[in-house]
């Protein structure tokens, strides 16, 4: 038996698996944080990567727009905004010429204690912050996209500020298949309509985590933050302790693209052989909090298990389901064809994950070892329960047969398993 501990909550859990059936373990190639988190995004600015420095860009009398992520997403946005600013006085810019704007999308206005906690309350004191408000009036029609012909809407100050900056983080996404660099003006400032227009083509093939080629949402997405003339950007990329492994700024592709070859680096594996059972632990608390969130775990794991393979995930979600549209679309709607067409007439944040799930349960049995009650995980979210990760992989055993093969994943919600066939590997 070889023992493999994985993180469940703030504790760890131990499943044993048969020497004979363990494949081995996938985990991210963990890199250190910078030393001086600070430094390194100084760094960053005083070598931009495609662009002017933004000292160089800005001039005394630039009015200036600056996107940060809202209260749903854990940017370090305080430790990019205060050398930000320092770049912008240095170039004769003035605070009171400044304005931040949360990017919330369609999520809801950042309240006073969340905007302290993400920016910082130094910066607050200096510099206006807005709440984008995605169904606003006054939106401002920036153009069309030529590809899918998405009518961009963004935000007013956004959209008349002589300068725009982008802040955010790069990490993997669902179905933009990166975060960061161009999301930071769809969805981050846009109107509804635009938003619901890209979110629609995440039905696409190519519209998947860590893919960008031919990927239509991505596509859609750099167009519009084209269309709306953005700037500069800085982006960092962060180990899965939340800290600074690197800061990249300059042009939105760019300097986006530089940081998108890190997160591959760190974070994209390559099997050269795919299980007939995979144990994933979503990486523990915080990223287990509940369903919604260690989904992501499950959703990685799917390229290193066969079809008609079974994935036990372990996650405890104190918090439950975590998502209502989650819920209520898994509950209203059921099956996959149901929500196809509600996210093509009628797209709604959490509504992704119900068809993500659905797409899942097609091709692969899931076993929740968690403590969602067995009514919510097999009643709303049709997936098999075990008490505990042991009886899971007893079960998984008797579903796909004793000489299974298994991959053990400690850090789902961090790795990105990619599978290549040995002869690909080689070339």
């Amino acid at each position: 038996m070889v023992d493999v501990w994985l993180p469940y909550g703030k504790t760890d859990v131990c499943v044993r698996v048969p020497a004979r059936n363990l494949l081995g373990t996938i985990e991210p190639k963990e890199r250190q944080g910078a030393v001086d988190a600070k430094a390194e995004v100084e760094r960053a600015l005083k070598e931009p990567i495609g662009s002017k420095r933004l000292s160089e860009i800005a001039k005394p009398e630039s009015k200036v727009a600056i996107v940060v992520d809202d209260a749903t997403r854990k940017v370090p946005s305080e430790v990019l905004l205060l050398p930000v600013l320092a770049e912008l006085n240095a170039a004769g810019v003035k605070d009171e010429n400044v304005t931040v704007i949360f990017g919330c999308g369609t999520h809801r206005a950042v309240k006073p204690e969340e905007a302290t906690a993400l920016v910082g309350a130094e910066a607050l004191k200096r510099v206006k912050a807005i709440s984008h408000d995605c169904r606003a009036a006054d939106l401002v029609h920036v153009g069309t996209t030529k590809t899918h012909g998405n009518k961009v809407y963004v935000n007013r100050v956004f959209a008349e500020a002589d300068v725009k900056v982008l802040l955010g983080d790069v990490g993997f996404h669902y179905y933009a298949g990166y975060g960061g660099g161009r999301k930071s003006v769809l969805p981050a400032v846009s109107g509804e309509e635009t938003i619901k227009h890209n979110h629609a083509m995440l039905l696409h093939a190519n519209a998947r985590t860590g893919i960008l080629e031919d990927n239509p949402v991505h596509r859609d997405m750099t167009e519009a933050a084209r269309l709306a003339k953005v700037d500069f950007i800085i982006n960092v990329v962060e180990n899965k302790k939340g800290e600074i492994v690197k800061a990249f700024a300059g042009d939105l592709e760019q300097a986006f693209m530089e940081a998108v070859k890190l997160v591959d680096e760190m974070y994209r594996i390559t099997v050269d052989r795919r299980a007939d059972i995979l144990v994933v632990s979503a990486g523990g608390h915080p990223a287990d909090m509940n369903l919604y969130q260690a989904y992501k775990a499950l959703d990685n794991a799917l390229d290193a298990v066969k079809r008609g393979g079974v994935i036990i995930l372990v996650a405890e979600c104190p918090e439950g389901h975590g998502n209502q549209v989650f819920y209520d679309w898994m509950t209203r709607l059921g099956d996959l064809k149901n929500v196809e067409h509600e996210v093509k007439r009628n797209f709604v944040m959490g509504g992704h994950k119900a068809y993500y799930l659905l797409k899942a349960l097609q091709n692969h049995q899931i076993i929740l070892v968690s403590s969602l009650p067995d009514y919510y995980a097999t009643s709303i979210f049709k997936l098999k329960t075990a008490r505990a990760v042991n009886d899971a992989l007893a079960e998984a055993l008797k579903i796909v047969g004793s000489a299974s093969r298994v991959w053990a994943m400690p850090q789902g919600s961090y790795t990105l398993p990619i599978f290549k066939a040995p002869e690909e590997t080689n070339t």
